[in-house]
């Protein structure tokens, strides 16, 4: 078997990787249409029905009919999972209820409308990532998609219909599928659908076929389906080929491969390739080779295959650059992996002779193609290396010419000296092969040639009789000459290519070691203004270059950012450099354009930076400027090349971000709502009891006060005003939460005895009618304070409200005369409490807290399973903990080995405390 028919071992190793992840992910199939109406949901639940006939357990997981009553029939007979009903902006929505599908497990669920956005308050904001987890699960999904909702399309959509779809699906999602089953229906079947009200209602169906529905819309959307469909079955049928080792091409499709080289007419060469791929309607594939030959051009002639590269991607060419020795070889290697059924290349314009004598890429391509068509056109191709370069150029600095004859000599001096030792001319002609070996590592071409041609005369006049002339008496000493100059000339070749093949290795890894270092650091750094301190550093390492970067604002007019927000805080000044209106002009012309202009193009190129779109996958981003130290620095095509990589990886870094302040949003907004319908519950049914309760106890008293005795008018304005006190906590609590998250509250430290402060909590939730020691309910108080507990530097009000907090929740935890206790004590400095502090404990011996709730209790609203219905909204404990970190303590809760629960925060012990005097403590 040979190499190109051998099975690439990573992927093969990969593919049985993603095997054995798929043997535990559920399958998904795809219905997959152009527009609503193609009947992918009816297609859907057939298919689901054949399933269930073949014994499968199927379940609905969400079908929407869209008042269609065939597809309303389909639904019977299938088992139908309840939807999860939300309340938003006072509507009840329905939702796929995905825990309750978790909980079924079936073997399949269809899952209609993948690009579906949920409501807030579900796990996930979109439909898509519920059938992610039923996959993970283990369970089969089907599901429908139109091709408007695809990620990528949606710019080409709004271009064709005027309309922006806002649900949209990641590509990678229909790419993963394990089978996408198309579903079409020609243009002008839809459109008697739509008319006939099979799609929508008829009052909908006049305005729809007026807008997205246009005949031409639907034309385009249908052909965007059968593309993309195409595309899948395309990859399918290369997988197969990777997978069963097939180098040969299956002309299934039409694709060109047009090599370049650094010719003069290799841009006419694109051209016409362009126009051959139009007539052909085929994609084109536009690749430049880097030889060592290529390698060795003059700049601006490889700068000139930089240009024709971009040039192809004008003309809507993919093109990429290879390297290799072989140009023939490489092409053809890629034409075989991406199953390329023809390659165009330029004719060669050189002598006949030097094709036969050095080779050429023409005559290899034709010979070893295969069924590969091969197209020669007018033009140039750069041929592979002549074994020896012709003609000779001073590329080579002048003390590499001037060091051959020297080491020449210092060869000659030790032949010389070993040839009193009768060692051989074969011996003495490897020391001079040896000598030309080192010119050649040192210096080039043309040193190397020059030392073997000494070398051979130099031996000539030293070495054969008779010596000190070149007469040469017996005949067989010519073939020596000749054999010893070509091959002197021929290791000086070869140890030149290898040296240029070294240093072209070189720079391919110090580029890749390059990007690998920058995207590292951007995988590993959040937020855009750390993103954007990282790629100014490194590109201005990199190139050795003054950077700036512009990002638009909301009109699009770019403009230098960090300006305002001062991003460029902890950045070498000497890696930046400001812009003047011209050069604010270039960079617009840039962003607008999604082309580079600016030093060393055609467009503008007498400003001072190099300036680059940040283009990413969605939408340019902004524009990169630089700025180099030497203005031809960047006219190396390999440092252009390495730029835009740079850029490119700065621009999907930045549009990351972007996405994951968007996602941060979302985030925060279905959070915020989830907090407002939490607050709204809660408040509701906690205003409504003590109001009620108030309104009813002054309602007896207003109403029947004089058929009432005293006792019972007595209880019934206690009553009133118990309730009225909480409802008062009520509110105070909510304002307290208010200011807390607002960051309004302000902590005003003073020192303080914690008895003092203690006392007036206690004081504010005694009952007045119970004797002293007891708390309402008839529950035994005991209070613990260490006669020796120091001074505590604190804000009395804000811990007051903490420990009435603190005792009003054990009040309410806790069954009847059951005992509450408060206790303090002194903790010293140490390893888990590196400063010292005082600690509070509030225990009881109610029921204790469930698994888990330790933590919980202090979420805002949250009240748990045995307090759901005690009328408390769950923001006690909330602002307990947001006060004592106020004062940088912390706050926690336990239970007891006993029973019940302990509360117990921390107060830091910060500076020194004033010094009491005698009189002071007495009185005190």
């Amino acid at each position: 078997m040979s190499d190109q028919s051998r099975p690439d071992p990573d992927a093969l190793l990969a593919r049985v990787q993603a095997e054995q992840a798929a043997a535990t992910r559920g399958r998904l199939t795809v219905f997959f249409g152009a527009a609503p109406g193609v009947g992918k949901t009816y297609a859907m639940l057939e298919a689901a029905h054949a399933r269930k006939a073949e014994g499968v357990d199927v379940v609905v997981g969400i079908v929407e009919t869209h008042g269609r009553a065939e597809t309303q029939a389909l639904l019977d007979g299938l088992e139908v999972l309840p939807h999860q009903e939300l309340s938003y902006h006072g509507v009840t929505l329905r939702e796929f209820d995905l825990d309750a599908a978790l909980a079924r497990c079936p073997r399949l669920i269809l899952m209609d409308e993948l690009a579906h956005t949920n409501a807030p308050g579900t796990r996930h904001p979109k439909r898509w990532q519920d059938v992610h987890e039923l996959l993970t699960a283990g369970i089969e999904v089907y599901t429908t998609v139109n091709v408007q909702h695809l990620e990528s399309l949606n710019d080409v959509v709004a271009q064709i219909t005027g309309v922006i779809v806002r649900e949209t699906v990641p590509d990678t999602v229909v790419e993963q599928a394990d089978e996408v089953k198309l579903i079409d229906l020609p243009t002008d079947d839809l459109l008697q659908r739509l008319r006939e009200g099979k799609v929508y209602l008829p009052q909908n169906a006049e305005r729809a076929m007026g807008n997205f529905f246009r005949k031409g819309n639907l034309i385009a959307l249908r052909e965007l389906a059968l593309r993309r469909t195409a595309d899948r079955v395309d990859a399918q049928m290369e997988l197969y080929r990777r997978d069963n080792a097939i180098s040969t091409p299956w002309p299934t499709a039409l694709r060109l491969l047009v090599g370049i080289s650094s010719g003069p007419s290799a841009a006419h060469l694109v051209r016409a390739a362009r126009q051959m791929a139009a007539g052909l309607r085929a994609e084109w594939i536009v690749a430049y080779v880097e030889t060592p030959t290529e390698l060795r051009r003059p700049e601006a002639e490889r700068e000139r295959a930089v240009q024709t590269l971009r040039l192809a991607e004008q003309l809507g060419a993919e093109t990429l650059t290879l390297s290799a020795t072989n140009a023939a070889a490489e092409l053809l290697s890629y034409a075989r992996t991406r199953n390329i059924s023809k390659i165009v290349i330029g004719k060669p314009e050189r002598p006949r002779w030097q094709d036969m004598l050095f080779g050429s890429v023409a005559d290899d391509l034709l010979r070893k193609s295969g069924v590969i068509d091969i197209y020669v056109l007018s033009g140039d191709f750069g041929d592979t290396e002549p074994l020896l370069r012709t003609p000779l150029q001073l590329t080579s600095p002048w003390q590499t010419y001037a060091a051959a004859p020297v080491l020449v000599a210092v060869c000659t001096l030790l032949a010389l000296g070993v040839d009193q030792l009768g060692i051989g001319e074969a011996n003495i002609i490897m020391l001079y092969l040896l000598g030309v070996l080192g010119v050649a590592l040192a210096g080039g071409r043309g040193p190397s040639t020059l030392a073997a041609m000494l070398s051979v005369l130099s031996f000539n006049f030293f070495f054969v009789n008779p010596r000190s002339t070149f007469t040469v008496t017996d005949v067989r000493y010519l073939i020596t000459f000749g054999v010893m100059l070509v091959v002197a000339l021929v290791v000086s070749n070869l140890t030149i290519r290898f040296r240029q093949q070294a240093e072209a290795a070189r720079q391919r890894e110090r580029r890749t070691a390059a990007l690998y270092v920058l995207s590292r650091e951007f995988a590993s750094t959040r937020g855009t203004e750390k993103l954007l301190r990282v790629a100014v550093r490194h590109i201005a390492e990199v190139f050795d270059s003054q950077v700036v970067i512009l990002l638009p604002c909301a009109d699009r007019m770019l403009r230098p950012w960090g300006e305002v927000s001062g991003w460029s805080e902890g950045i070498d000044p000497a890696h930046l450099f400001g812009l003047s209106g011209a050069e604010q002009g270039v960079a617009q012309w840039v962003f607008d354009h999604t082309e580079r202009a600016g030093l060393g193009t055609d467009t503008l190129p007498s400003a001072e930076g190099l300036y680059l779109p940040l283009i990413g996958s969605r939408r340019s981003v902004g524009v990169l400027g630089v700025r180099p130290r030497q203005r031809t620095q960047l006219l190396n095509p390999e440092q252009v090349h390495l730029l835009e990589t740079f850029a490119s990886q700065t621009a999907l870094a930045l549009e990351r971000a972007g996405l994951a302040v968007e996602a941060e949003q979302a985030t925060l907004a279905a959070e915020t709502e989830r907090l407002r319908s939490a607050l709204l519950s809660s408040v509701s049914h906690d205003l409504r009891t003590p109001l009620a309760i108030i309104t009813g106890a002054l309602s007896s008293l207003t109403q029947d006060g004089d058929e009432l005795d005293r006792d019972t008018r007595a209880d019934l304005a206690r009553t009133a005003c118990d309730e009225a006190e909480r409802l008062k906590r009520l509110l105070t609590n909510l304002l307290e939460m208010t200011r807390l998250e607002s960051g309004a509250v302000h902590v005003r430290k003073e020192w303080q005895p914690l008895e003092e402060v203690v006392g007036v909590a206690v004081a504010q939730v005694a009952d007045g009618d119970e004797p002293s020691g007891l708390l309402p309910g008839s529950r035994p108080f005991d209070i613990t304070l260490p006669a020796d507990l120091p001074l505590v530097l604190l804000d009395g009000i804000l811990i007051e409200q903490v420990l009435v907090n603190l005792l009003d929740n054990a009040v309410k935890h806790t069954p009847l005369g059951t005992p509450i206790r408060l206790a303090a004590r002194f903790i010293p400095a140490s390893a888990g409490q590196p400063q010292p502090a005082v600690e509070v404990s509030v225990t009881d011996r109610g029921p204790g807290l469930a698994p888990g709730d330790e933590q919980r209790v202090f979420d805002k609203f949250y009240r748990g399973g045995a307090d759901s219905g005690r009328g408390n909204v769950g923001l006690g404990l909330a602002i307990c903990k947001g006060m004592v970190e106020a004062h940088g303590g912390r706050i926690w809760a336990e239970n007891q080995p006993e029973g019940g629960a302990m509360f117990r925060f921390t107060i830091p012990l910060e500076g020194h405390p004033p010094t009491v005097g005698p009189e002071a403590t007495a009185s005190h």
